[in-house]
């Protein structure tokens, strides 16, 4: 079976089933959240950037940008694609100190806002890699559940 391979780029988000894989480059204080469902083997991911919409509602904002809406979107549109919400599970990395200034706080908040949208969504997170402060490359495998999580300049890590 053939095997694609999706890159999701910052405040995007991507849906598919097994074989295939996505990815995420490069989260810094992004975090990626992978949803999946086992018994209908369909995963999501999300790349997250900020931690919540109505602290910038205001603007012309895509909710995919924000842990809150953009979780909650991705659930809903894996529903619409056959995947149960009490079945999913949840992976997260990223949300990294990357630097040394007044903003570096934006990754704690960001993977705090993760943590937080999953619970009020009822979706357990079975597994994590964040904090730190160097960036990572996620890989989600849609055949196994697996997300492997390369450090920049570190170790590759399966969770």
């Amino acid at each position: 079976m053939m095997r694609n391979s999706y890159q999701v780029g910052i405040a995007g988000m991507k849906i598919a089933r097994s074989p295939d894989q996505l990815c995420a480059i490069g989260l810094g204080s992004c975090v990626g959240v992978a949803l999946y469902d086992p018994a209908a083997r369909i995963g999501g991911l999300i790349h997250i950037l900020l931690p919540i919409y109505a602290d910038f509602a205001a603007g012309n904002h895509i909710r995919t940008k924000f842990a809150d809406s953009g979780i909650s979107d991705l659930v809903d549109e894996m529903v619409a694609q056959g995947a149960s919400k009490r079945r999913m599970k949840a992976k997260i990395a990223g949300g990294a100190a990357m630097f040394a200034s007044a903003g570096e706080a934006i990754g704690l908040r960001n993977v705090e806002s993760c943590r937080q949208t999953l619970r009020n969504l009822g979706i357990q997170l079975v597994a994590q890699d964040t904090g730190g402060n160097k960036g990572r490359t996620i890989y989600f495998d849609l055949e196994t559940g697996n997300l492997t999580v390369r450090m920049a300049d570190g170790p590759e890590k399966s969770i």
